[in-house]
């Protein structure tokens, strides 16, 4: 009887806690987004099932010699994931339409005051009974807002880095759910006419304007602001690999292999803090709250700051490509293009908007530098 009694205490079912269960139940409704809904399935896929296995009682995933625990120090503690996938993103971008179209870098801009305007949002819910965020928190929260789930790891993981898993869950939710949460907000801001603008073709781009172009912005970020170089850096070298035209394998490497292994780790590592105890608090509910209000304000000031821009300028401009500021890299795009079709057959806004599209990158970029720079350790 003894011996059984101790084989019943080295079952799961003997030591799970109710919270490891919920946890449990939330990395399959992950896996269900991932799989079934294929919303963002290259991080909610691995993130899911890391939620799993880190929540499994007598595990020991995420325990010191654990798998989890290794490839998260490994990998996120040392910033190590989020700068490779920014990598990868850069040989993967093409800059020709921001090139072409340089005002668009205003459009990435605007949209970083989602960032900004929950930073404020964040510090006033001290005023709620029972929830509390320091400075750093607030910031790691606010970059939700970037919709770039790679600087909301980057920077949750370098001011907090307790909220890793809420940060980077609700981060690549609102991601995933760009073409639910957009569309209303960008009819809500502009009419029927200002949806049916058709803008003018872009100018060809040259190879040594591409070239020249990550050069350049590494340059200005290394005089201005240099707690963004590390994500920006491995972003521009990546785009350097892919424009310079004499390193195509690494290119590739960098697009493919490199950025698919990485992924699965990173979405690993994240799993591996989604832990009952770390979850299941009333920061995790406010910070999912907050994600959505920052990706909202993102979008909104984007769409205004279009609609000023076209009104000041000559040529036109359709406000529609101001949500693709935020950094979601190419679904903005790509929703801001069927909006577009849809008030008007002929109006292909998929280039024009991937020039804000790829400046949100910039700009989620140095917004997680500024923050770093004023509230890091």
């Amino acid at each position: 009887m003894e011996k059984l009694q101790i084989l019943w205490q080295t079952t799961a079912l003997a030591n799970f806690e109710p919270g490891q269960i919920l946890m449990m139940a939330v990395g399959v409704l992950l896996l269900y987004l991932a799989i079934a809904r294929k919303y963002e399935p290259l991080l909610l896929l691995p993130i899911g099932f890391g939620a799993i296995l880190t929540n499994i009682p007598l595990g020991g995933f995420t325990e010191p010699g654990g798998l989890l625990y290794y490839v998260y120090e490994v990998g996120i503690g040392s910033t190590v994931f989020p700068l490779l996938i920014f990598m990868g993103v850069g040989a993967l971008t093409d800059f020709g339409a921001l090139i072409a179209n340089p005002r668009m870098l205003l459009l990435g801009a605007a949209a970083q005051f989602g960032i900004f305007a929950t930073l404020f949002g964040a510090i006033l819910l001290n005023l709620v009974p029972g929830l509390s965020f320091t400075l750093q928190e607030a910031a790691a929260i606010a970059i939700i807002g970037g919709a770039d789930g790679p600087t909301a790891i980057f920077l949750a993981s370098q001011l907090a880095d307790h909220l890793l898993g809420a940060i980077a869950v609700a981060a690549y939710s609102y991601m995933a759910l760009v073409p639910i949460i957009q569309p209303p907000i960008m009819k809500a801001l502009t009419t029927p006419e200002e949806r049916k603008i058709e803008m003018r073709q872009l100018r060809t781009v040259s190879k040594r304007e591409k070239i020249i172009f990550p050069l350049a912005v590494l340059g200005l970020t290394i005089l201005f602001l240099p707690t963004a170089t590390p994500l920006v850096g491995m972003f521009c070298l990546g785009n350097l690999m892919r424009e310079s035209g004499v390193v195509e394998r690494l290119s590739k490497t960098a697009q493919n292999e490199l950025i698919n292994v990485t992924t699965i780790f990173l979405g690993l590592a994240v799993g591996s803090k989604l832990s009952s105890d770390q979850f299941l608090t009333s920061q995790t509910l406010a910070i999912l709250a907050l994600g959505a209000v920052a990706f909202s304000i993102g979008t909104a000031a984007g769409v205004l700051m279009a609609k000023l821009m076209g009104r000041l300028s000559k040529d036109k401009i359709n406000p529609l490509i101001g949500a693709a500021g935020v950094s979601a890299v190419p679904m903005a795009a790509r929703v801001v293009n069927k909006v577009g079709l849809e008030a008007n057959p002929h109006n292909f806004l998929l280039m024009h908007a991937m020039g804000p599209n790829v400046a949100g990158v910039l700009g989620s970029a140095v917004a997680a530098g500024i923050l770093l720079a004023l509230v890091g350790p």
